[in-house]
């Protein structure tokens, strides 16, 4: 089940404060700038930094191009 829009437009990075990707078929927000990976449990958003993902150079290419190629656009526009 994907993510309410108005959710997404409030969700932001825990660490960081900045805007994510948001994958729904891979269930999971994605910080390009810091490479964290927030699981998505059952349509609620697991947004806690000690239970994020931290993920490889190779992971981090495989998202930026599949958010490029999809158009993924952030989850709002940083200031």
């Amino acid at each position: 089940m994907p993510l309410d829009q108005r959710l997404l437009e409030v969700l932001a990075c825990p660490e960081d404060k900045g805007p994510l990707w948001y994958f729904a078929d891979e269930e999971c927000l994605y910080n390009w700038r810091s490479h964290r990976r927030y699981r998505i449990d059952d349509g609620i958003p697991v947004m806690l930094v000690e239970e994020s993902e931290v993920v490889d150079e190779e992971e981090h290419a495989r998202l930026s191009a599949k958010a490029e190629a999809e158009q993924i656009r952030p989850t709002f526009e940083s200031s």
